[in-house]
């Protein structure tokens, strides 16, 4: 028994020697991988065609595995192409080279513009590589490298797989890989060099030829031919003699009328630095023969001028200062500012003494004063001086933000009619300028319906674009916040001065602008409505008629159409009814003002005829006769419905839900909502004594009567009417409210619209608005201008990726801001997406003046620069046409022999230290151009390796020498049936 335990231990051993280590496991999984992406068997497909590697689509697939605890990502890159035919398959042979390897001798392809670092170096359109999960993590030691190459190596063979397999090795940014190819019978082993410092001997293509040749060792003493592919590329970043045209706007030209060259209350437009750093040109042979050129330490046939092919392309410069750009971030941050104005300015900055005290209450007592108020010449200035005043009174003299000059410029722009003149030209101005012109018919001017913003030529706009100079050059948020004061000032002042605000269009808020632009038109509404009362009052000594028809009905014929669903309802406006001298009554005394007028009897039956004094008539409605006294019906002279803003239309139905779903909440909802009809019934039992429900019915609402030809008793044909359907149904709301209604004129009835109390509601939520707030409310009509200025500045470029942009611009812009409080991030990207563009157009214009396309004369050549232009804004890398020897490539030649020479008289020891420099005197008469930035250089041959008697593979190396760098990347192929 105590021996027992021992035969156990024993057992177990065996079994851990049968298990899987942690290598074998690492490589079972790559080739678990390598099987879910089908990537076993061999590989098919046509020769790539030219340029592929740039227009094609790259995708690639990850999966992740781990040897141990060490986490690698595996990453397959390849080129989507459509699938070979059967026929090509077919064909391919036993002797057939994998596609890697046929890929590698490819010259469609060589130096790429914008492709995965193993694409440029090796020209392959399907790989897969293994490297480090986590960006700290590198494998830095050899064996580790070693491990790594065996465990590829085997899981190749294991699977059949063709397609290379990389591992990237050392620091990420070193970008190292290693990696190998198998196919039947042969190897691709891919291998690297990195340097920073550049071995002399390898800066030119005779040493570069040397370490190709003893790295593939071929044994046959006439080697093959080496094929070789150069490419130079010049770096030019001084644009000495092109200047940037665009300057920042000079702020004191404000005053002036002019920001910056531009016209005041437009955005201004355009970069304030080039936004185009560096040309990159790119002079290529991209076939030579060994033998063909000479390039060593002493001396290079490499002329670039020479060259057979060109290619530029532009490095761009990193965010440039564009002004759009920065007066709508600016004005972004606003929106994230906290203070009032109040804090900003002072306290006590819409405090005021004495008579000038703006509180609600001495404002309603100007409505009780016995006569009207003289008013004044309306003027900007003076009314700037007395705020001015009032501000000086809790700061400093000198710490106001903004200057008089600036502050009556922006107000004369916002109010064209305030400037001293007399009051008839005044009120001539305001009422042209109230909006009574049709609006420009057009797709920019639309766009404030989809933006929620506001018309570009009101008033809304114009303030929008002026608070938002006012950000960027006069005081920040201290500036807005004293615009802002001045701004509810005037509105105060136009208020209380019956004084029309010009920039709004007439009628009811517009739903489809911003809130702030309806709270405006509700406070147009309420002026015109108090100066159509006063007006009345006045002239009711000398212009009353008798009974209120010819006089009203003269008036209020200018009034029809306002509500399509009254057919015949004309002249629902103040001015029609209120010259007579009664005043307008806001309450109504049931007893002793209905008996003064002999209307107690309103309450009898309504088809018995009363003997009542018509009032409040408009005029006939056409040959219609009241259906029981038979006289004229007569069209009444009504109120006009409340004008309601999107705030208290919310707040409205909000208190009509709250009152429920049962039989008194419903009752008590369906006569709140007919207040308007109820006093329209009033006002047509005024004007049409001993009337009836269907007369009404066949003014207001015709569909509701319905007439029908029948026989009477004689055998006559007559016509019949009778209400409809709906208007029959018991406890109906028209009948109720036709029984309560009494015989009142609207002249004489409560106010629908009580205009005094809107006013002063507009006017205290204009003057609680946070620069905050207003920011918030005001970027839509920003933005809206952006856009519009944009499509004005793209109009003259005419780049086609633009106007896509500008597209999506309008449509992003159009679900973002039509609903309340949009995010944060969602404005940030559409402010994002127009500067941009504003970029984009810089760009376009820094790239016309280089290369001086409004200057060409001839137009085909001038048209060939267009579109050169236009490539090297939509495309990575454009190749010249001619190369250095066509229209394009003659003035990036004249750039750089300009650039080169710039410094004229360089210092002694420069000069020493210039001719001793190897890459000068190898140049020698090619000065023109500076000493190349970077030299790839492409080596490709096909040999027998590793025997005599091998498979002639191809072989291939890539180097790419730079400043501060120095590359080779080798696939070195060899054949392995008897190795």
């Amino acid at each position: 028994l105590a021996l027992s335990p021992q035969p156990e231990s024993e057992g177990f051993e065996i079994t851990d020697f049968t298990t899987a280590s942690e290598w074998e496991r690492f490589i079972s999984k790559i080739e678990e991988v390598l099987n879910d992406w089908k990537l076993i068997g061999i590989s098919s497909g046509r020769p790539l065609d030219k340029g592929i590697f740039t227009t094609g689509t790259w995708e690639e697939k990850s999966d992740e595995i781990s040897f141990a605890d060490f986490k690698f990502s595996v990453t397959h890159h390849y080129l989507v192409q459509e699938p070979s035919d059967k026929e090509g398959k077919e064909e391919l042979g036993e002797d057939a080279l994998p596609l890697p390897m046929q890929d590698l001798m490819c010259m469609n392809n060589d130096f790429p513009p914008r492709a995965h670092c193993l694409v440029r170096w090796y020209g392959l359109r399907e790989f897969v590589v293994i490297a480090p999960a986590a960006n700290n993590d590198a494998v830095v030691s050899e064996s580790k490298c070693n491990l790594l190459l065996s465990s590829i190596s085997i899981a190749l063979g294991n699977t059949g797989c063709q397609v290379p397999l990389f591992v990237q090795i050392h620091h990420k940014w070193r970008r190292m890989y290693v990696g190998e190819c198998q196919g039947p019978g042969v190897r691709t082993d891919f291998e690297m060099v990195h340097l920073r410092k550049v071995p002399s001997q390898y800066t030119h293509l005779s040493g570069l030829l040397d370490i190709f040749k003893s790295k593939i060792g071929c044994p046959l003493t006439p080697l093959p031919p080496v094929s070789i592919a150069i490419r130079l590329t010049f770096v030019l970043q001084d644009w000495q003699q092109y200047f940037w045209p665009q300057q920042p706007p000079d702020i004191d030209a404000l005053v002036g009328g002019e920001v910056g060259g531009l016209e005041f209350g437009k955005l201004p437009f355009g970069a304030c630095e080039d936004p185009i750093s560096e040309l990159h040109l790119a002079t290529t042979w991209p076939h030579l023969a060994e033998g063909i050129i000479v390039d060593n330490d002493v001396y290079s046939d490499l002329d670039p001028l020479q060259a057979p092919q060109w290619s530029v392309r532009v490095r761009k410069a990193d965010n440039p200062q564009c002004l759009l750009g920065d007066f709508l971030t600016e004005f972004f941050k606003l929106c994230r500012r906290k203070e009032s104005t109040d804090e900003i300015l002072g306290r006590s900055a819409f405090d005021e003494e004495g008579k000038e005290v703006a509180d609600i209450t001495h404002a309603l007592s100007k409505l009780t004063e016995p006569a009207p108020v003289p008013i004044p010449k309306l003027s900007v200035t003076n009314m700037v001086h007395s705020a001015k005043k009032k501000i000086r009174k809790h700061r400093g003299v000198d710490e106001s933000p903004l200057s008089n000059d600036v502050l009556n410029t922006i107000l004369l722009f916002l109010f064209p009619d305030a400037a001293d003149k007399l009051a008839d030209v005044f009120e001539n101005r305001a009422s042209t300028s109230a909006g009574n012109n049709p609006p420009p018919e057009n797709e920019g001017y639309n766009l404030f319906s989809h933006f929620k913003s506001a018309p570009s030529d009101s008033l809304t706009y114009k303030l929008a674009l002026c608070l938002c100079m006012i950000n960027f050059y006069h005081g920040g948020v201290k500036g807005v916040a004293h615009l802002w004061q001045e701004f509810v000032l005037e509105m105060r002042y136009r208020w209380e001065n019956n004084y029309l605000i010009p920039g709004l269009a007439n009628g009811s808020p517009d739903l489809r602008c911003c809130l702030l632009h309806q709270k405006l038109q509700m406070l147009n509404c309420c002026i015109e409505r108090k100066k159509a009362r006063d007006e009345g009052k006045r002239g009711s000594t000398s212009d009353r008629s008798p009974g209120g028809a010819s006089g009203d009905g003269a008036k209020g014929g200018d009034h029809s159409g306002d509500n399509p669903d009254k057919e015949k309802e004309f002249g629902k406006s103040w001015e029609s009814w209120s010259d007579s001298e009664e005043e307008f009554f806001e309450c109504l005394s049931d007893t002793e003002d209905l008996k003064g007028n002999g209307q107690e009897n309103g309450k009898k039956g309504a088809k018995e005829p009363v003997n009542l004094k018509p009032e409040g008539r408009l005029h006939p409605h056409g040959k219609l006769m009241l259906l029981h006294p038979g006289e004229p019906l007569y069209v009444p002279i009504t109120q006009e419905p409340a004008p309601m803003t999107e705030d208290l239309l919310e707040e409205q139905s909000e208190v009509l839900a709250k009152l429920g779903t049962s039989a008194e909440g419903a009752h008590l909802r369906a006569r709140m909502q007919s207040a308007c009809l109820l006093s329209d019934m009033e006002s047509f039992k005024a004007a049409n004594p001993g009337c009836c429900l269907e007369d009404f019915v066949r003014w207001y609402s015709p569909r509701d009567y319905i007439e029908e030809e029948v026989v009477d008793e004689k055998g006559n044909k007559v016509i019949r009417g009778e209400l409809s359907a709906r208007m029959k149904i018991p406890s109906n709301m028209w009948v109720e409210a036709w029984e309560t209604a009494k015989p009142v004129p609207a002249r004489r009835q409560k106010r629908l619209f009580d205009d005094t109390r809107e006013a002063e509601k507009v006017l205290h939520y204009l003057a609680v608005q946070k620069p905050a707030d207003l920011a918030r409310h005001l970027l839509p009509c920003i933005i809206h201008a952006a856009v519009l200025k944009v499509k004005e500045e793209e109009a003259l470029e005419d780049i086609s990726s633009v106007k896509k942009i500008i597209k999506q611009i309008i449509s992003h812009s159009s679900k973002v801001l039509r609903f309340p409080s949009p995010e944060d991030k969602k404005l940030e990207e559409i402010i994002a997406q127009i500067m941009s563009v504003e970029a984009i157009i810089a760009r376009a214009r820094s790239l016309k003046a280089k290369f001086g396309v409004e200057k060409c004369e001839n137009e085909a050549e001038k048209e060939d620069l267009q579109r050169f232009v236009n490539s090297l804004l939509e495309q990575p890398e454009v190749s010249v046409v001619g190369a250095g020897r066509g229209p394009a490539g003659s003035i990036i030649h004249k750039l750089f022999v300009n650039a080169q020479r710039v410094p004229a008289v360089p210092p002694l020891e420069e000069e020493l230290r210039r001719s001793g420099s190897q890459e000068e005197r190898r140049q020698g008469v090619q000065s023109e151009f500076p000493p190349p930035t970077g030299r790839e250089v492409i080596l490709r041959t096909s040999v027998p390796r590793p025997a005599p008697y091998s498979k002639a593979l191809p072989q291939r190396m890539y180097s790419v020498l730079t400043r501060e760098d120095f590359r080779l990347a080798g696939a070195f192929s060899a054949d392995t049936t008897f190795f």
